[in-house]
């Protein structure tokens, strides 16, 4: 934890000069676009993945109407033909699921008092009247919903749900891969869900410390700008 907690501080004395007050916050923005190009190679992959699950569709199509009578020689087929083609029902998911452990570094790091027995001078820091180890709830008692803290909350929800919006329009455009739930188990559940997830992000921001916010909403917004570009 004491390495990253010196990584983060070293990158806010690096960006004080540009940033001033604000340089931890920087830090973590630059922080989370660095492990956003360390996966980006995964993020390429991944859309490579759709694409070859999208010429799939027909041949997908052909076997369901070969075993439209039975169920599990169905999924099995369509099981078989992903593997056949070298293609991962799941792999669009890796990006985010490496992601998580920086997510969580981040949340721990903001939310304890101290790090290796000294005092957690990261917590010390802030983003205009926002600590960076403060919550929404505390922005709220604090000043209330206008308040200093409450505002730059409300500029995170606005861009938050901006994104998420984005999201969930090109993910209702864009032809999904005929999968389904009978053909591969969960994927047509997930399927559905998908679009909607990019809302979730606010619940996520409103109940973190605002650090680990921070990288939820760079996370998300680079995300989004990505996908429109590799699945143009």
């Amino acid at each position: 934890m004491s390495v990253f907690a010196d990584l983060v501080g070293h990158l806010a004395d690096l960006l004080h000069p540009l940033f001033g007050a604000a340089a931890a916050a920087a830090a973590i923005v630059l922080f989370t676009a660095l492990v956003r190009l360390l996966v980006h190679p995964l993020s390429r992959a991944a859309a490579r993945g759709q694409k070859a699950r999208t010429a799939l569709q027909p041949r997908i199509a052909e076997l369901r109407k070969k075993h439209a009578k039975n169920p599990e020689r169905l999924q099995k087929a369509v099981l078989d033909l992903h593997a056949e083609e070298k293609v991962s029902p799941v792999s669009g998911c890796l990006p985010s699921l490496l992601q998580l452990p920086a997510f969580f570094v981040l949340y721990h790091l903001f939310s304890s008092s101290s790090i290796g027995g000294t005092t957690n001078e990261l917590l010390g820091h802030r983003l205009f009247a926002a600590p960076l180890g403060g919550r929404w709830t505390d922005a709220l008692a604090g000043g209330g919903l206008l308040g200093g803290a409450g505002l730059v909350y409300l500029a995170l929800f606005a861009l938050v749900a901006a994104v998420a919006s984005f999201n969930y329009t090109r993910a209702r455009r864009m032809p999904q891969p005929e999968t389904g739930g009978q053909d591969v188990p969960g994927i047509g559940a997930l399927t559905k869900v998908m679009p909607f997830m990019s809302f979730f992000t606010l619940v996520t921001v409103a109940v973190v410390p605002l650090a680990a916010a921070l990288y939820v909403v760079t996370s998300s917004t680079w995300a989004a700008i990505e996908r429109a570009v590799l699945y143009k």
